[in-house]
């Protein structure tokens, strides 16, 4: 799997929220190889996308096409400033990945110099944490050349979410989790929508 995430600050929220929607009804169709992608906003504006493809030469093929380009023009022209695109094929799922079911998403940004640390920690035995985490739907986590990794979190909502992490993990665990997630920036996404083939 390849992820591609875009993340800038948008006050033009409808207006972006028309130009994505736009391209599912009109380009997803000629986008080999797209699978899907989860969107929101944060409290602050914040606008996070993470778009998911089968390998990075469909993603490359796709960005390629006129019409994308076209189209992504129109979309950078709706956000307040500059927007960062971050690529990865460097990509573990958690039990089956995101869920477009889920009623909260959170998205998660940070650096590690130990990527395959962060990737056990994911990859691990799911069993214990589907018992301890009922809220959890899945998770991607993609992680860039240079350590810096974007991991996407689904729930089924955001009450149980915030109850869920109130509960301590064993203490291994918890090492690993203070490990990734030192220095990390949390988008918490309440209102996300998502789009599939």
């Amino acid at each position: 799997m390849f992820i591609q995430v875009i993340q800038g600050r948008c006050t033009r929220q409808d207006e972006l929220r028309s130009v994505l929607d736009r391209w599912h009804k009109e380009l997803a169709a000629g986008a080999d190889g797209w699978l899907g992608g989860t969107y929101g906003f944060t409290d602050d504006d914040q606008f996070v996308a993470v778009v998911r493809f089968e390998n990075q030469a469909a993603a490359a093929a796709n960005s390629q096409r006129p019409e994308q380009g076209q189209w992504a023009e129109q979309m950078t022209a709706a956000f307040d400033g500059p927007v960062e695109f971050h690529d990865s094929d460097d990509v573990t799922l958690l039990f089956d990945g995101g869920s477009d079911d889920a009623g909260f998403v959170q998205v998660i940004r940070g650096k590690v110099d130990d990527p395959e640390r962060l990737r056990r920690l994911i990859a691990s035995e799911p069993t214990e944490l589907r018992q301890m985490r009922p809220d959890i739907i899945g998770a991607t986590l993609a992680i860039e050349p240079d350590g810096t990794f974007t991991e996407t979190v689904a729930f089924r909502d955001e009450a149980s979410a915030r109850s869920g992490e109130g509960q301590e993990p064993p203490a291994e665990v918890r090492a690993e989790l203070d490990y990734a997630m030192q220095g990390a920036t949390f988008y918490d996404l309440h209102r996300p929508w998502f789009s599939s083939r």
